[in-house]
């Protein structure tokens, strides 16, 4: 049995024991972290205190190995999750993201001034605490690792035989980034508290915002009333109303039902099915008819029938709608199409995305026929892309290492291996359709995606902490570090979170993802996704990623600049 205690025991850089490693790390955490304390279960965040467990029992994996593996994992579990918000995230930006990056800048610039208040109460440069060391203890509370490589990079820059400084920095981080993950989640904890936040509430609201968006459809029918528009037809009608809309069915006084083409004319008595966005509905009823409550149209019977085609052949990535004549080319209207669970208005300019899900009203035939050309084959779905994944992992590394000088700046800062990545996963989700670069992935592969990645990311970060954790922090000054920390962490959390929900009314679930975003903690945005149950916390978190991420690393290498 030999071969199996060299396997398992201790400072083995193997590459058999490092897998084995891995693996005891991340399914034990994943497990653990399902048991519940006081009604709150960390999830995979448990990875990490695992991994700084085995660490601490002398548990290794060579350098370069555990490096590729931290930042890889990162990598993946921030594509995915800038691939999953992408298609909203410019015009979640319009509606409050100004706001919550505005919060989110808030919030660092009171990380960096508590960080600075303590370097100055504790004595400034004659302080047993020096300023190296608490960039590297605020880098753990706020859990930004490229803001402290960045640190280190720009001491050693300008000071090359820094490297016990920058070894110092490491200590700080590790003592306070435990602390980091738990006081995040704490805080978050604590503003549902505070301001007694019933989630349910929360997620009635999310739903309701969702279904009176200006681009979701909305459903009317209208009796032709108006004499101005008898004998109209539908060209000249999309003429002279503005807003977007669709007829999908018009039924005659003697009860025939037609699917309307540009020809197609309104008569005095004519029922029609309309499709518009819900704050336009008083427009039409003031210029076509008053609604008709009462009528059902049958979907199933009849010669017009309304079925679902998926869009699964690539040809069709990022074309307009309208570039398909549906009217002229197969007599068929789309009333809506359904994108990542999210209903659209079908307007000719919207251009089409591998999974969308056009709604087509028209006789069954022509709908077949048009089955057959957009592909909907739900077994092409489950097929992976990964060329647009590594497309998009190859320029996010490009984006995230070009150097960003800035005037007095001796050292130029970078993105990092995280925000390059993010950011041109959040444009390739919104645009890459433009270039017919198919963004689809279903959300299986997704979340299998994102999962593999935060576990390696965090079990890398708790077995390279494990080893000097237990000397760094049970110790007078390591407890000095933790507490630093503390104050670093949950200070700026609960005053931004209170001026959120206070006086901004922001959504909790989108506060809790906008604080993860702002300390850039995928381990924080797991525990608020495992919360919320939705993609709120995600789209919060994204919104503010990017600047936030941007900031962080700028923010540390200043510190360090300033005080050297």
């Amino acid at each position: 049995m030999d071969w199996l205690i060299d396997l398992l025991k201790p400072y083995n850089e193997s590459l058999a024991a490092t897998i084995i490693l891995y693996s005891f790390v991340i399914f034990a955490g994943i497990y653990l972290g399902k048991i519940k304390i006081f009604g709150v279960s960390l999830g995979v965040t448990f990875v990490l205190f695992v991994g700084i467990f085995m660490g601490h029992f002398g548990y290794i994996v060579n350098g370069d190995v555990l490096h590729f593996l931290r930042e890889f994992g990162l990598i993946l579990f921030i594509f995915s999750i800038g691939m999953q918000v992408g298609p909203g995230f410019f015009s979640s930006f319009k509606e409050g993201g100004v706001k919550m990056n505005a919060l989110a800048v808030t919030g660092i610039c009171l990380n960096v001034a508590i960080m600075l208040a303590i370097y100055f109460i504790q004595g400034g440069a004659e302080g047993n605490t020096s300023i190296s060391q608490l960039v590297g203890v605020m880098s753990g509370a706020v859990t930004n690792t490229p803001g402290l490589g960045a640190a280190q990079q720009t001491y050693l820059q300008v000071n090359a035989d820094g490297y016990d400084v920058t070894q110092q920095m490491s200590m700080g981080y590790a003592a306070a980034y435990p602390l980091g993950v738990i006081g995040i989640i704490v805080t978050m904890i604590l503003i549902k508290k505070i301001f007694k936040i019933d989630t349910e509430k929360e997620l009635a609201e999310i739903e309701n915002d969702e279904k009176a968006s200006a681009l979701a459809p909305h459903m009317v029918t209208l009796k032709v009333t108006n004499d101005l528009i008898d004998g109209l037809s539908m060209l000249k009608l999309h003429t002279l109303i503005s807003s977007d809309f669709v007829i999908s069915r018009i039924e005659k006084p003697n009860g025939q039902v037609i699917i309307p083409t540009s020809k197609d004319v309104l008569e005095i008595g004519d029922l029609c099915l309309l499709v518009c966005s819900l704050q336009d509905e008083e427009t039409f009823t003031r210029f076509i008819g008053p609604i008709v409550n009462d009528k059902v149209w049958e979907m199933e019977k009849g010669p017009v029938v309304s079925r679902r085609i998926v869009v699964t052949r690539t040809e069709y990535n990022g074309s307009k709608l309208g570039s398909l004549r549906l009217h002229s080319a197969y007599k068929l209207n789309v009333t809506r199409v359904n994108r990542a669970g999210i209903d659209l208005l079908a307007t000719p300019g919207l251009r089409l995305q591998i999974g969308d899900r056009l709604t087509v009203v028209g006789k069954l035939e022509d709908i077949n026929h048009l089955a057959s050309k957009l592909g909907n084959s739900m077994k092409r779905l489950n097929e992976p892309n990964l060329i647009t994944m590594f497309i998009g992992i190859f320029l996010g590394i490009i984006v995230g290492s070009i150097p960003l000088q800035f005037p007095g700046m001796s050292v130029p800062m970078k993105l990092g291996l995280a925000g390059g990545p993010l950011v041109v996963a959040i444009l390739i989700g919104a645009y890459g359709h433009k270039f017919h670069l198919v963004t689809y992935t279903n959300s299986s592969a997704n979340l299998l995606l994102r999962e593999i990645g935060i576990c390696l990311f965090l079990a890398s970060v708790g077995i390279a902490a494990g080893k000097n954790f237990v000397a760094t922090v049970f110790n007078a000054q390591g407890a000095i570090w933790v507490g630093y920390g503390v104050l670093i962490t949950v200070i700026p959390l609960i005053v931004v979170g209170i001026v959120a929900r206070a006086k901004y009314k922001l959504n909790y679930f989108s506060i809790i993802g906008m604080m993860s975003g702002n300390y850039t903690d995928p381990p924080a945005l797991a525990y608020a996704n495992k919360v919320a149950n939705n993609d709120a916390p995600a789209v919060a978190y994204s919104t503010v990623y990017p600047l936030t991420m941007f900031c962080r690393v700028i923010a540390a290498q200043i510190v360090i600049l300033c005080f050297l």
